[in-house]
């Protein structure tokens, strides 16, 4: 039959998906600790999931239910909606002298990032795209703030490589937008990683021993999305971000000499198609 019901399903399959959906729940919850176990009640279910995700015989049946996707779904907006309403306590500024608004964030951010990774196995690798662009314009100028030019520099770092994360999905084709959301995540994001890439470095210089920096690997694996994310735009949008490159100080980082080169090519050509097509419709106006 095309259809089945969930009593249909072997018992150990209907176990399996329990078991799975109650591990999503904890490992996806915001409210806090659990007591009397902490944090290792969240810990352990992550890595259960984990676990029931590796390839064995009850993997594909799990992964394609929608009411196991709906649970993911869920569990995804709530860490989405805890990540911003503890971002914009930053505004506040009671919390930055004790530190305790940033290790909030980051707790928020290490479930974003694991979550981020187990989505693929789930094809729903989109669904944190998506929320990531949405939120990314109120991250950037919660973080931009001037108090924070100088603080939180690993709050700063994660969200770089969970960026990182997104322009590869999208700029390899993993997961399709639409092209004024691509361009618009370009806009947010490139000059905030320009500018931090230019002070961790600086810090390094200045501070022997400092902790933050962006590795070679991230820094290529950005860079190489950027530039395959730009080329696939259309030709007016990859002239503003290309503007904006050109024009900026920390023009060393990400290089996108290849995206300029290519780009300038495209239009050469584009325009001597032009010209040509032009040409051709007056020569035939003048036979007639």
């Amino acid at each position: 039959m095309a259809m089945h019901t969930l009593t249909s399903i072997p018992l150990d399959i209907s176990a399996t998906k329990d078991v799975f959906v109650s591990a999503i729940r904890f490992a996806t919850s915001t409210g806090g600790s659990c007591p009397p176990f902490g944090d290792k009640l969240k810990i352990s279910a992550q890595e259960q999931v984990e676990f029931m995700l590796q390839e064995d015989k009850d993997t594909p049946t799990v992964t394609a239910d929608e009411e196991v996707k709906s649970v993911v779904r869920m569990g995804l907006s709530k860490i989405f909606w805890s990540f911003e309403q503890e971002l914009s306590s930053l505004q506040l500024g009671s919390d930055l002298v004790h530190h305790t608004a940033e290790d909030r964030i980051l707790q928020r951010l290490s479930d974003l990032e694991w979550i981020c990774n187990i989505l693929p196995r789930l094809n729903l690798m989109k669904e944190f795209v998506s929320n990531w662009a949405a939120v990314s314009g109120r991250v950037v100028g919660f973080i931009e703030d001037k108090k924070l030019d100088y603080v939180m520099w690993g709050l700063k770092l994660k969200l770089i490589e969970l960026t990182g994360k997104v322009l590869e999905a999208v700029g390899y084709g993993n997961v399709i937008l639409p092209a004024p959301c691509r361009a618009q995540l370009l806009k947010t994001w490139l000059p905030f990683i320009r500018k931090l890439k230019t002070l961790l470095d600086s810090k390094a210089v200045e501070e022997e021993g400092f902790p933050y920096k962006m590795e070679e690997d991230l820094c290529q694996s950005i860079e190489g999305a950027v530039v395959t994310s730009i080329l696939a735009l259309p030709s007016n949008d990859q002239a503003d971000i290309l503007a904006d490159w050109m024009k900026c100080e920390h023009i060393k980082y990400p290089d996108l000499s290849e995206a300029f080169e290519l780009w300038c090519y495209r239009s050469k050509a584009a325009t001597r198609r032009l010209t040509e097509g032009l040409d051709s419709v007056a020569d035939a106006t003048i036979s007639l």
